[in-house]
């Protein structure tokens, strides 16, 4: 029993925060799968995604909790515009903004610190 009370947070977290939300992600797949991609509610439904998003990241970027707080302004802006270049550079590749994102955030972090 001493061997669940290790694991316990990480079973937590996946019957609170992973499942009930994959159950809507296989929901949505299984609904959109006829729908057109040029439809006006797809369009729609992507603008509102993408919109959510933008606010998520400038929330992180401009008011940040905890240690992000400790990375300069300047830093985190950088890091969200070098991140946004290396998107539109490599032919809208989501992981490479995310990857040069985070290595000017964590660079930027690591010599403001020292």
């Amino acid at each position: 029993m001493s061997r669940l009370g290790e694991y316990s947070p990480y079973l937590a977290l996946l019957l609170v925060g992973f499942l009930p939300n994959e159950i809507w992600r296989v929901l949505g797949l299984v609904l959109a799968r006829g729908l057109n991609e040029k439809s006006e509610i797809v369009l729609w439904s992507r603008a509102v995604a993408t919109a959510i998003l933008a606010g998520v990241v400038a929330k992180l970027m401009l008011f940040p909790l905890g240690e992000l707080g400790a990375i300069p302004l300047a830093v985190r802006v950088t890091a969200g515009a070098c991140g946004f270049a290396a998107f539109l550079a490599i032919r809208r590749s989501l992981l490479a903004g995310v990857l040069v994102g985070e290595a000017v955030l964590l660079l930027g972090g690591f010599l403001s610190s020292h």
